[in-house]
């Protein structure tokens, strides 16, 4: 793999990027592109995020971006990071640093001026890759470069001791692996069988952030399954057992012949049983907002068979998509229920009051059952609606002089 950033790269031309790079000392080796940044342009891929490592204390970086007006935020600023405000959008600028303490969720650290220092604290090799922001040469100290065109994620150092570091670090290789890898590192794949209990330590929010990207990842499906084989999910989501995998990969090929784009928290259902109660629990344990439990629930719950269009009407159309790509029906039907514009009812209550009508339940009830009907002929139109309230009145008065 070519270990130069082409100076031509969209990134580059960010509005504001070379002002930033030039107010933190680029020509003076003070700058580099860090991350995801450098991993992904390596491999052709379009990075939304830009980092930037520097030697610069916080502090400094403040002071050197207000001198080159450029707006900054201290965002992180305990831990190093500033946020520069560009026109073209945000970036992080994090200070060189090193771990002083652990606990396997929380890490105290210290500035360092060292590169290599700074890399060794960062979890996989692919993603310890600086460049140069105006050469654009790579600088690799952990063999990333090696890792990253064979499909390989390795941690830095010893995986059982990093994964020690930071429990999270379990769940970001197998994401990682998902989107990245081709053959699963066997040592980092033991540390992470090993330590799977650690992840009881962590926030069920971290866990469900992790779990999220995770399941929209490229290799997802085959991920999932080693994870379960390994059972990396029995102290944290048990819910999720041996059919898992074949159940998400299913979705994934559902949702790619409805030509609808994939989605985290509809492919979490995938992984959970089908079953409202078992997927309102999980929801609660992963601390979603209530609007994501609600929809998990939904996914497990009886699909309308009276066609996808009255199942769009009856709870929305992305309830309706999630409810029928995580079932067996038919192709067609994702593809009608998604294409659906639910109709207004054209009748109020009003319209009962002028065909003499009291105010009051008569009027909620005879609406009721003209929408019941109105839905059951496949939403018709204004006159037909007028026909089906003249005879639900009829219907009534007739029931009241019988």
């Amino acid at each position: 793999m070519d270990g130069v950033i082409a100076r031509d790269a969209p990134f580059l031309q960010r509005e504001g990027l070379s002002a930033l790079i030039d107010a933190l000392g680029a020509d003076s080796g003070q700058v580099r592109l860090v991350g995801g940044i450098v991993r992904d342009t390596l491999i052709g891929i379009d990075a939304a995020d830009i980092d930037l490592a520097t030697r610069h204390h916080p502090e400094d970086v403040l002071h050197l971006l207000g001198r080159a007006g450029i707006k900054a935020v201290p965002t992180g600023i305990a831990h190093g990071t500033i946020t520069a405000v560009l026109p073209s959008g945000p970036v992080e600028v994090t200070t060189l640093r090193r771990d002083v303490a652990t606990d396997g969720r929380h890490a105290v650290v210290a500035f360092t001026d060292d590169w290599r220092e700074d890399a060794a604290r960062r979890d996989f090799t692919m993603n310890a890759l600086y460049a140069d922001p105006l050469s654009g040469e790579v600088i690799d100290y952990f063999g990333g470069l090696g890792d990253l065109a064979a499909g390989r994620v390795r941690f830095i150092g010893d995986p059982l001791q990093r994964i020690g570091e930071d429990h999270l670090r379990i769940l970001r290789y197998f994401r990682f692996h998902a989107r990245f890898g081709d053959t699963p590192d066997q040592e980092a794949l033991a540390a992470c069988t090993v330590r799977a209990n650690d992840l009881m330590a962590l926030s069920r929010e971290r866990i469900a952030t992790e779990v999220l990207k995770l399941v929209v990842a490229r290799h997802a499906p085959r991920v999932i399954a080693l994870m379960v084989e390994r059972g990396i999910f029995r102290p944290v989501l048990p819910e999720i057992g041996d059919d898992a995998a074949r159940r998400l990969a299913a979705l994934a090929e559902r949702e790619a012949a409805a030509a609808v784009s994939p989605d985290a928290l509809r492919r979490l259902c995938s992984l959970i049983p089908k079953d409202p109660a078992v997927l309102e629990h999980v929801g609660a344990r992963l601390k979603l907002s209530k609007a994501e439990r609600r929809r998990m629930v939904s996914s497990g719950e009886n699909i309308d068979l009276r066609g996808p269009e009255i199942l769009a009407y009856r709870i929305g159309t992305a309830l309706a998509v999630d409810r029928l790509l995580l079932s067996d029906r038919p192709i067609e039907e994702v593809v009608r229920a998604a294409a659906f514009h639910a109709p207004t009812l054209p009748l109020s209550g009003g319209a009962f009051v002028t065909r003499g009508i009291d105010k009051g339940p008569d009027v909620a009830r005879l609406l009721k059952q003209v929408e019941e009907a109105w839905i059951a002929e496949g939403f018709p139109q204004a006159g037909r609606v007028e026909q089906l309230a003249d005879a639900a009145v009829d219907q009534l008065r007739s029931s009241r002089n019988a």
